[in-house]
C-alpha cells in the first residue's frame, strides 16, 4: 500500500507551495502502486519549534486542507512522539552513529572558512570524534552540554532512483555529519522525521528539491534505524510569472484565495498539472484527478505560478457549477433559473450579486441620442401589447426590426443599455423575464425621456 504524508510546521499558514505538496501527496496515494486500490494520505504537525508553534495555525492547517477537499487518514504530532526520538536515538548511540560534539557556532565558522581559503570542501572535520571519554565527562560534569551530529558512512556512495530527477549519487565523504539534536536537548527536523516516517509506515516522500541534500543523509538514517528506505521524489520549487522566486507566492495562501473569491476546485486543478505540459482541467474530479496523476509527467524546470491563470481557471469552475452548489452564496432572491442566466458572465461567484442589482434595480440610466430616445419609445409601445413571456425580448426585437427597419447592434443596443445599464452582460433572452414587465418597462421610459 503507498503511504505517504503531508508534514507542515505551524509556525505560519499554508502558503500555495505547501498546499501543492499536500495535494500532490494525498493524489499519490489515492491513486496507489500499481495493482493496488489506493492508500492512505497521513497529515503530521512537525511543531518540535515550541516557541514558534501555535495552535491556530494547526486548526488553520486542517481548516485549509479540508477546504480543499483534501482528507487524512491519519494525524500525528510531533510534540507528542518525543519518547519515541529518545528511544531510537539511544539505539543510534548505542550503535555508534550519532555522537557529540561542543564546537561553537564562531569556531565553526571559522573551520569552514580555513577550508574554503584551501580551496576544500567546507565540511565538518569530525574534530569532535578525537576527544577521549574523559575529555567527554569533564566538559558534561562542568556544564558544557554537547549537540549530536549523525555519523555518515563514508565508504559507499548514497543512491536513490528519484521519482523525478531520476537517478542521484552522493559523496558522503563530500558531506558534513548532520546535527540532529541541540544542546538544549531540542530536536531539528532530520533525525524525528526520519523516524516518524519508519513508525508511520510511509513508503513514499514527494517533497521540493530543497530538501534533496537531507535526502541524501536521511536514506543512511532509514538503514541505521533498520528500516527500508522509502521511494523519494522531489519536485521543483514554484516560481512567479517573472521566472524567480517571489516573496508573494509565500504570502499567497487559502485565506487569499478565499478573500478574492477563488474556488477551492480551481486551485485544485491549476496546482495539481502545475510542473508538467499537461492541460488544466477545471472538469476532472478527485479520482480522475488522481487517476492521471504521474510523477514522470513532472519536469526539472521551475513550476510557474500564475495568478491570471488561476483567475481564468477560476471563471471556468464557476460557468459549471450547478445552482446548488452556490445557493447560499447568492443574494436571497435568486433562483436556479437567474443562476443558469447568469453564471457565464461571471469569473466569482459574488460577482453574481452585482448582476442582480442589475435585475431588481436601481441601475444609473444611460443617456442616448435623440434618436435612441425615439426608438425606446416605441419600444414602450411595443413592449406594452406584447405578451409576457419567456420569449418576450425575441417578439420585441423581431416588432421593432419590422416597425423600424433597425438590426445589429442599433436593434439591441439601446434596449440592452436602458434596461441594464450596461454595454454586455447575461443574454437579454433570458435576463428581460427576470427583470419583468412593470421594471423594463419603467426602465425604458426613463431613458426615452
Amino acid at each position: 500500500m503507498t503511504v505517504t504524508r503531508f508534514a507542515p510546521s505551524p509556525t505560519g499558514h499554508l502558503h500555495v507551495g505547501n498546499i501543492r505538496t499536500a495535494l500532490h501527496n494525498w493524489l499519490l496515494a489515492r491513486k496507489g502502486a500499481e495493482g493496488q486500490a489506493g492508500g492512505r494520505f497521513l497529515l503530521r504537525i512537525d511543531d518540535t519549534d515550541a516557541a514558534r508553534s501555535k495552535e491556530e495555525y494547526v486548526e488553520g492547517i486542517r481548516a485549509d486542507l479540508s477546504w480543499l477537499g483534501i482528507a487524512w487518514s491519519g494525524e500525528e504530532r510531533q510534540s507528542a512522539r518525543f519518547a519515541l526520538y529518545e528511544r531510537e536515538f539511544e539505539k543510534l548511540k548505542a550503535a555508534g552513529r550519532v555522537y557529540p560534539c561542543w564546537e561553537t557556532p564562531q569556531e565553526l565558522e571559522l573551520k569552514r572558512k580555513v577550508l574554503l581559503g584551501r580551496g576544500l570542501p567546507p565540511i565538518y572535520d569530525r574534530g569532535a570524534l578525537v576527544l577521549s571519554e574523559a575529555e567527554k565527562a569533564a566538559r558534561i560534569a562542568s556544564g558544557d552540554l554537547p549537540h549530536w551530529r549523525f555519523l555518515l558512512d563514508r565508504d559507499e556512495p548514497i543512491v536513490w532512483e528519484d521519482g523525478i530527477r531520476g537517478p542521484q549519487k552522493f559523496d558522503a565523504a563530500q558531506m558534513s555529519d548532520p546535527v540532529i539534536r541541540r544542546a538544549d536537548g531540542s530536536w531539528l527536523y532530520m533525525l524525528p522525521s526520519a523516524i516518524d516516517d519508519v513508525d508511520m509506515g510511509v513508503t513514499q516522500i514527494l517533497r521540493g528539491e530543497d530538501h534533496v541534500s537531507n535526502t541524501a543523509a536521511q536514506v543512511q538514517m532509514f538503514t541505521a534505524l533498520g528500516a527500508p528506505v522509502p521511494a523519494f521524489a522531489h519536485e521543483a520549487l514554484l516560481v512567479g510569472t517573472e521566472g524567480k522566486l517571489s516573496k508573494r507566492l509565500g504570502s499567497l495562501g487559502v485565506a487569499h484565495f478565499r478573500e478574492i473569491g477563488i474556488e477551492p476546485q480551481a486551485v485544485v486543478a491549476l496546482l495539481v498539472r502545475l510542473g508538467t505540459s499537461d492541460p488544466v482541467d477545471p472538469a476532472l474530479d478527485a479520482e480522475a484527478l488522481a487517476a492521471a496523476f504521474d510523477l514522470s509527467r513532472f519536469g526539472r524546470a521551475p513550476a510557474r505560478f500564475d495568478e491570471v491563470e488561476l483567475q481564468r481557471v477560476n471563471a471556468a469552475v464557476v460557468h459549471a457549477l450547478p445552482f446548488e452548489a452556490v445557493s447560499d452564496r447568492l443574494p436571497d432572491e435568486m433562483d436556479a433559473g437567474a443562476w443558469e442566466t447568469i453564471r457565464p458572465n461571471l469569473s466569482y461567484v459574488h460577482e453574481a450579486a452585482d448582476w442582480w442589482t442589475v435585475v431588481i434595480g436601481p441601475i444609473e440610466a444611460p443617456t442616448l441620442a435623440g434618436e435612441d430616445r425615439a426608438y425606446l419609445a416605441e419600444a414602450v409601445a411595443v413592449l406594452s401589447k406584447l405578451e409576457w413571456s419567456d420569449g418576450v425580448w425575441k417578439a420585441l426585437t423581431g416588432a421593432l426590426k419590422d416597425a423600424t427597419g433597425r438590426k445589429g447592434k442599433g436593434l439591441f443596443l439601446p434596449l440592452r443599455l436602458a434596461l441594464t445599464g450596461m454595454e454586455h452582460g447575461p443574454d437579454m433572452g433570458a435576463l428581460l423575464p427576470l427583470i419583468g414587465r412593470e421594471e423594463a418597462l419603467a426602465r425604458l421610459k426613463v431613458v426615452a425621456g
